[in-house]
């Protein structure tokens, strides 16, 4: 078996090298890489090489929204087994620390994440995980469905985050792959006349065929909101979404853009408006997977561009060239992307 994979060696450079197979080990599994989520991290690294204190000083493979098929499993691994359709978590903590034993495991400061320096990611052939991070997927969905599992995740742990209840008045400020799904989220959650605001003409049309409110940014919101779960990490986003928000309304910041915003303080205080940050998510996967199961978050529609391995740099850069991408999908396997998937095409719809 080859390991072709996508690796980043420097900003602006990806290239595709055969690595080798890992061997799982005993509590791992070894899973065939179906389908690969590009993220707005992934394009964050592949243009400066870093994001924050996260520095790519290595070569790393890309990658961390990911699915496949189980093709070995460790000794000990029990309820696993080689044929299983799997979504892979890509964050593994050490399930020792206390953020861990206290149920926050997305704060683990040892946790072991897909492509982020110096760990590996998941634009390969081949990638050995934790077999509790290897998620089981549903039978009707498809690799690519199965792989939005992770960015599905954020929605749901920003929505619980809001708390999130029936009846809540929702915003969702940014119309990217992460705030359309946040958005469906809220929605599933109990969320209602839930409102999607973007400067992009076509992201609100997206929008509106999720069956969700579009709202062009710079227009005047016509009610206030329960809740606000800003997508985009804009300053003006920011401002705006704090001023639409209702007395005691929650405002919870999953878009990460400027280092610094400013915050309107007399106001937040004068409303008693919480803000609340969100880093990953934590126990959300098996849902993630039953909302899209169910269709209560349809994420096939966001997906605009499809791609092969060898063309993963492509995939990263699609955003330069076609305003209306969205998601962009890499298919590492030679077994080719799911039906009506256009390998190595820029557009598949």
């Amino acid at each position: 078996m080859r390991n072709l994979s996508a690796v980043l060696t420097a900003a602006s450079d990806v290239q595709i090298v055969e690595r080798p197979v890992p061997v799982p080990d005993p509590h791992q599994v070894l899973v065939e890489v179906r389908a690969v989520g590009i993220c707005g991290s992934d394009v964050h690294y592949y243009e400066h090489g870093r994001i924050g204190s996260y520095v790519v000083e290595q070569p790393m493979v890309i990658g961390h929204e990911a699915s496949g098929v189980v093709v070995a499993i460790g000794a000990e691994v029990t309820d696993r087994a080689v044929g299983d359709r799997v979504a892979l978590e890509p964050g593994v903590p050490c399930r020792r620390c206390e953020q861990c034993l206290a149920g926050r495991y997305n704060l683990c400061p040892h946790v072991s994440f897909f492509a982020t320096p110096p760990v590996d990611g998941a634009i390969c052939r081949v990638v050995a995980i934790d077999a509790a991070f290897a998620h089981p997927v549903p039978g009707d969905l498809t690799f690519e469905q199965a792989a939005m599992a992770e960015p599905v995740s954020v929605g749901i742990w920003a929505a619980q985050k809001a708390r999130i209840t029936a009846g809540d008045r929702v915003l969702v400020t940014g119309a990217g792959p992460v705030g359309l799904f946040a958005a469906q989220v809220a929605r599933a959650f109990g969320g209602v006349d839930v409102t999607v605001s973007d400067v992009s003409e076509f992201r609100s049309a997206m929008a509106d065929r999720l069956g969700l409110t579009a709202h062009r940014s710079g227009q005047p919101f016509e009610r206030d909101y329960d809740v606000v779960i800003e997508c985009s990490g804009a300053q003006a986003a920011v401002t705006a979404g704090m001023s639409a928000l209702a007395r005691a309304g929650r405002l919870v910041l999953v878009g990460m853009g400027a280092d610094s915003v400013t915050i309107d303080v007399p106001l937040l205080q004068g409303r008693e408006i919480r803000i609340t940050g969100i880093f990953r998510y934590a126990n959300t996967y098996p849902l993630a997977l039953d909302l899209i199961a169910s269709g209560a978050v349809r994420v096939s529609d966001v997906i605009t561009h499809r791609f092969d391995l060898e063309h993963t740099e492509d995939a990263l850069t699609i955003s330069r060239r076609d305003p209306e991408a969205l998601k962009a999908v890499v298919t590492p396997h030679v077994g080719g992307p799911p039906p009506g998937g256009d390998l190595g095409s820029e557009r598949s719809r």
